[in-house]
């Protein structure tokens, strides 16, 4: 039986279901692969994957053995000949774009996103080069003895180009030294002539990344070899995007855009690799023409959670032609090697390579190092040297798990004890279980109930109390009118007027009844990617004992490099290597519309007031 009459028995999830409903009232006459496209549209696009690509999945049996979809020719015939599905430009549900089939409103997202970025990268604003020049040998006068044989000062370079260019892409590892170098391009920046009075933005895609960022500048000017008036100008506060653009609930409308434009010259965003296709998409239409946008992130980290890999997909193509090189060189007195971009943005992409964190003979570093070469023997190699700040447990056991990370966590419960917020989140910091996943012996939720009912029998409480003094929650949901935030830490203390949960805040610590958080889960375990933009002294990372397609590259990278002085890896030697060996990677266009030489005509989008029809 076909996609139509087997409609019900299929393994759709709701969302799924109600689209194709729609699409089959608005042409009953729609075949079985025009559906199964929808339908496997919205699929991918929940595993993070922007479009359809139609060669990956022509062919296959995405529900089993039920139904087999049709082979690429048919297939894309189908597609070209339904009035549900249009060509860039045109007005329908679903748009093919070559062999990528969109929803529509993501279709618009991607074209739009590429549009403003290249407008932006094409219009380069004054820049008195004297003036630069002399901004940056002062600003980063200090990095003239860096260690490690680096011979290039790429924090200069970067903040050379920021100023440059009205778009900036910045990527480094941890301990590279971002914020040091926005710091002090903003510096650089705000002594162009003119430009002493700019409004500058900062902002996080969590709460947590926001308040962290702004405490990092905060400090860092002080030290700046600018005038009082140059400091004045910058920035303390950060907020998190949703905050900056205005976003209304659960509606994908926000407030600020086109028509509504951010008062704002300058956008900073840190932990740029968190942020999806949608939100990017939304901020780059809020940001006034003229405005400038400097991203701060990290290329191999873990994607966005909704869908989209943007900031790896800007920092594709990178590169100097001549013309850059010799003007950087100009600027910076450094020889720059030149390599002819890919990228329509390449030149305005900066990777910062030396790490201030890891010393050379770390053993973290080499591992990460290691990690994002593929190279799953040499990191097997490297965990059986005994490294002092490496650790491999190859065969791990439940009981014997537990045991380690009450281990772990002895010193933050009997801080917790105290009741003093400042030392129970310093003591909680400074460890950290990190898991791949939710489910399972080895996830999240299964971990943190086995721990904390050794934590209810060792402070005699009873099985079924969900509150007392240590437990570690994590916010799920944002709530404004609170001011916390999905990805915020709370810890449960006991206090005068009984047991409240404290929050770190840019004002200090913040109490909260247990009744008023907004949903939240304990976190003890945490997941990889709900870590990101975090770090602890140590921590213990565990993979799944089966194979999981959770398991990649970027999700290792970015659990091993939360930890600032030691990492203990509890898992099988094959889950490493399937780790190391996988390359997650999103399908998306985004990379091929910045390209120098495009394969298709640049597109056009439906209007904010047609793509409202397809919410």
């Amino acid at each position: 039986m076909g996609l139509l009459m087997t409609l019900s028995n299929l393994p759709l999830a709701p969302l799924e279901r109600a689209l194709l409903e729609s699409l089959q009232r608005l042409d009953p006459s729609a075949s079985e692969g025009v559906l199964a496209a929808a339908a496997l549209c919205c699929q991918v696009l929940n595993n993070g994957d922007v479009c359809l690509l139609l060669a990956r999945w022509a062919g296959q049996r995405p529900w089993g053995e039920g139904y087999v979809l049709p082979s690429l020719a048919q297939w894309r015939s189908e597609l070209s000949g339904s009035k549900l599905v249009g060509v860039p430009g045109e007005f329908a549900p679903l748009i093919l774009d070559g062999e990528r089939l969109y929803l529509a409103r993501y279709q618009a997202y991607e074209a739009q996103l590429a549009a403003q970025l290249l407008s932006r990268a094409a219009d380069l604003p004054q820049v008195d080069e004297a003036q630069l020049s002399d901004s940056l040998t002062r600003l980063f006068a200090g990095n003239s003895s860096l260690k490690g044989g680096q011979q290039l000062d790429w924090q200069r370079l970067a903040a050379a180009q920021a100023v440059r260019k009205r778009v900036a892409v910045i990527s480094g590892g941890p301990g590279t030294g971002k914020t040091t170098t926005v710091v002090r391009l903003l510096a650089a920046l705000l002594e162009q002539p003119g430009c002493g009075r700019l409004a500058i933005g900062l902002a996080a895609p969590t709460g947590k990344a926001a308040a962290r960022m702004a405490e990092a500048i905060r400090n860092a000017k002080a030290s700046l070899p600018v005038s009082d008036s140059i400091k004045a100008a910058l920035p303390e506060q950060a907020s998190t995007l949703h905050r900056l653009l205005g976003s209304r609930g659960d509606r994908p409308q926000v407030r600020h855009t086109a028509a509504n434009p951010l008062a704002l010259d300058v956008l900073v965003v840190d932990e740029a690799s968190m942020v999806d296709l949608a939100m990017m998409a939304k901020l780059l239409d809020a940001l006034p023409a003229n405005g400038r946008l400097i991203l701060l992130g990290d290329k191999d980290q873990l994607c966005a959670v909704e869908a989209g890999a943007v900031f790896a997909e800007l920092c594709d193509g990178r590169g100097f032609d001549a013309a850059a090189a010799a003007e950087l060189q100009r600027l910076t007195g450094q020889a720059v090697p030149v390599e002819s971009p890919t990228s329509k943005l390449g030149d305005a992409v900066v990777l910062l390579t030396h790490s201030h964190r890891f010393a050379d003979d770390s053993g973290i570093g080499e591992l990460a190092r290691r990690i994002n070469a593929g190279d799953a023997r040499g990191t097997l190699s490297l965990l059986q040297e005994g490294r002092a700040d490496l650790h491999w447990q190859a065969a791990p056991t439940p009981q014997a798990l537990l045991d380690r990370i009450e281990q772990g966590y002895e010193g933050y419960l009997e801080a917790a004890q105290q009741g003093e917020p400042s030392l129970a989140f310093a003591a909680f910091n400074q460890f950290r279980l990190l898991t791949a996943q939710r489910e399972g012996a080895y996830g999240v939720a299964g971990l943190n109930e086995a721990l904390e009912a050794r934590y209810k029998r060792r402070l005699r409480l009873n099985a079924r109390e969900r509150w007392y003094a240590g437990r570690a929650v994590m916010v799920q949901s944002n709530d404004y009118a609170l001011g916390l935030f999905n990805g915020d830490i709370g810890i449960c203390l006991q206090t005068p007027q009984g047991l409240r949960v404290w929050f770190e805040t840019d004002e200090g610590h913040r109490a909260f009844s247990t009744t008023r958080l907004p949903s939240h889960d304990s976190a003890f375990a945490m997941t990889v990617h709900k870590s990101q933009g975090s770090e602890f002294s140590e921590v213990l990372l565990v993979l799944p004992e089966q194979p999981s397609p959770l398991l990649s590259r970027s999700l290792f990278y970015t659990g091993i490099t939360r930890a600032k002085q030691r990492v203990e890896i509890w898992a099988l030697a094959p889950r490493i290597g399937e780790a190391v060996n996988s390359k997650a990677e999103r399908a998306a266009g985004l990379a091929q519309r910045l390209a120098s030489r495009p394969t298709a005509r640049p597109a056009t989008a439906p209007s904010t007031e047609q793509l409202g029809l397809f919410e």
